[in-house]
């Protein structure tokens, strides 16, 4: 069982802790994503998993062994890093074949792993190439080829699409997804992309300066953030977060313009209270113009100043300006706007969240 389980795990580097006591279990099999803003610590607690980083306090079990103490090879794990590590002067065979030739392994097994990891990445006809004869992509799929041929009980991701244009990204989500359904291992993926994030994992663990924010699928990180940071990172574009005073029955915003008190709120809220307001762009939408979920009771239209837009094709980004600023919707059925243009705007207000103000914790649970 590829289970691993983080208990307390801490992270220093002199006085300063990097990796604040955090604890997550992982099921086997599972694909899990570590996503956060540069600096949060989830590269560092990969490093720790994988042995490369000695930690500071508490345990990482894996498999249902205590490996603290041990090192990267005796925790039958595989990495793939962000830079290829790649040997140049090696073939795409020697260089899948490598870890298990320096291991002593034979030769009738060796290329037997060899031939299978390049069948589930489709490099055969890359065998006898070199690295400066392939593609980044390519580079990448022999990267994860190495990988494979170990037969770990876990695959650890460290960012490894960042080096990637943008179409080059999307194909290797799909080669990543892929990778998983065959080989069926657990997976520890690190990423600051968090539409990387929602794609490809089961579970994602939203970390923010050495603290877990909030461990949960993509549909409930989007759906029900439990915090002010979460509903700011998840989503793109990301939620329209806006500070308000809870009046009797209405939110009062900064510069006086108001909403009604969504009905989900009225017993979780008193008057006078600091919250903070979120709305995304999804919920948020030109009346007759967007995806409505069909709660039409909490419905609030107003007529708003158009800011902006940004055509995408098959939809547009509108920038309407409520409260002197700017609010982001999605129009799904785009029609031609400019600047200075008044249109009808629709708050669904049953799909709207809530965040104290003091603490950013979620006022729906």
């Amino acid at each position: 069982m590829a289970t691993v389980s983080l208990k307390k795990l801490t992270k220093r580097y002199g006085n300063m802790e990097i990796v604040h006591g955090i604890d997550l279990e992982i099921a086997d099999r599972e694909f899990i994503a570590l996503v956060g803003p540069s600096g949060c610590g989830k590269s560092t607690t990969l490093r720790m998993i994988a042995g490369l980083e000695d930690i500071s306090g508490g345990g990482i079990d894996i498999g249902g062994r205590v490996v603290n103490d041990l090192p990267p090879r005796s925790r039958n794990i595989s990495m793939v890093f962000q830079s290829y590590a790649l040997y140049p002067h090696m073939t795409v065979r020697e260089n899948l074949g490598f870890s298990l030739k320096i291991a002593g392994a034979a030769k009738d097994d060796m290329d037997r792993r060899v031939a299978e990891a390049s069948t589930i990445l489709g490099l055969d006809e890359l065998l006898e190439r070199r690295p400066s004869q392939l593609s980044g992509g390519q580079r990448q799929r022999v990267a994860m080829g190495r990988a494979i041929v170990r037969d770990p009980d876990v695959f650890l991701f460290d960012e490894p699409l960042s080096n990637l244009d943008a179409k080059l990204r999307t194909q290797m989500r799909t080669e990543i997804k892929k990778l998983h359904a065959k080989v069926k291992s657990t997976v520890i993926y690190v990423t600051h992309d968090q539409v990387e994030a929602m794609t490809l994992a089961d579970r994602i663990v939203i970390m923010r300066s050495g603290h877990i924010e909030q461990v949960g699928t993509p549909d409930e990180v989007f759906s029900r953030p439990a915090t002010r940071f979460v509903a700011g990172f998840i989503g793109s574009p990301p939620m329209n977060l806006h500070e308000a005073t809870v009046s009797d029955g209405k939110l009062v915003f900064g510069g006086g313009d108001s909403l009604p008190l969504p009905a989900q709120f009225k017993s979780k809220t008193a008057v006078g209270d600091k919250v903070v307001f979120g709305i995304r762009p999804d919920d948020f939408y030109p009346t007759g113009h967007g995806l409505s979920s069909g709660g039409e009771t909490e419905v609030h239209r107003v007529e708003l100043p158009v800011s902006i837009t940004e055509p995408l094709g098959n939809e547009t980004l509108v920038f309407a300006e409520f409260n002197g600023t700017d609010w982001v919707s999605r129009m799904l059925n785009p029609k031609p706007l400019k600047a200075g243009d008044r249109i009808g705007m629709s708050f669904d207000l049953s799909r709207t969240h809530l965040f104290s103000a003091e603490t950013g914790k979620s006022l729906r649970s």
